[in-house]
């Protein structure tokens, strides 16, 4: 016999997730798991026909609406204004993934102040303004006596293993893992929790600008010596999305979890 209650833990009706980048990559392997467990998504990214796109794969895979904007999470008034069309429009938002990103690549002693700050406005910059916009609602909503809301940021093991060639993606990383600390500890009583998602190598659309002299050794030591031996695929992110935007997550917060196929674990020597 089949146990319903089980069967429904990751029931994800009626909850509305919002994912910033989640028109391709890692971001569309957040949505889809919201989609997949029948919740709606509010897509955000830069691109208006990228975003139709995803929005069409996603109603596919069960979502029951979807609903696109184009947003430049580094530009402050966008997010504002993005977040208030979002809860508009579907009325509430019970969960904000801060994904949006990119990277590039420069040893530390030639990395420029303009390569510094161009990906610092996306990806600390404008993670902290999609929180602090999603922590905003969901405080309302508590005030008003409807509590709870889950934060997800998306991660990386660079927020405690070194890697050459990218100190300002991990500054970046490391500051919303203290940003996630944070909302955790001040809104827990408001029922809003927060987690990152620390996700290992991944193929993304960020992958592509990686240089072939740094992708290939390392494709190469996963296959090796990785306990699962391949890179991610965004998939790999819908089942721990499910549990993160669903009521199971609901005494769970705080955390880094890692998504590596066992990468951190390992010497990878």
């Amino acid at each position: 016999m089949i146990d319903m209650a089980a069967a429904d833990l990751f029931d994800l009706t009626g909850k509305v997730g919002l994912v910033t980048g989640a028109n391709s990559g890692l971001g569309f392997g957040f949505a889809s798991g919201i989609a997949k467990c029948g919740g709606d998504v509010v897509v955000w990214a830069r691109r208006a026909d990228r975003n139709e796109q995803a929005a069409e794969r996603l109603r596919k895979m069960g979502a029951r609406r979807v609903h696109c904007q184009r947003v430049d999470v580094s530009d402050e008034a966008q997010v504002v204004a993005g977040m208030a069309e979002a809860i508009e429009v579907m009325g509430r938002v019970d969960g904000v993934v801060a994904n949006a990103g990119f990277n590039s690549f420069a040893p530390l002693h030639q990395m420029s102040t303009q390569m510094y700050n161009d990906l610092l406005a996306v990806a600390q910059h404008g993670g902290f303004f999609t929180l602090r916009e999603g922590v905003k609602h969901m405080k309302a909503r508590a005030d008003a006596g409807d509590p709870g809301g889950s934060i997800i940021v998306c991660g990386s093991l660079t927020t405690f293993m070194g890697h050459a060639g990218i100190a300002h993606y991990a500054a970046a990383k490391g500051a919303m893992a203290s940003i996630m600390r944070s909302i955790a500890v001040e809104y827990g009583r408001d029922g809003i929790r927060a987690n990152v998602v620390a996700a290992g190598l991944f193929y993304s659309g960020m992958m592509e600008n990686a240089p072939d002299a740094v992708m290939d050794p390392l494709k190469q030591i996963l296959r090796e010596k990785n306990p699962i031996p391949r890179m991610g695929n965004p998939e790999d992110l819908e089942g721990i999305t499910a549990y993160l935007m669903s009521d199971c997550s609901k005494y769970h917060t705080g955390s880094l979890i890692v998504i590596d196929g066992g990468q951190s674990i390992t010497t990878l020597t």
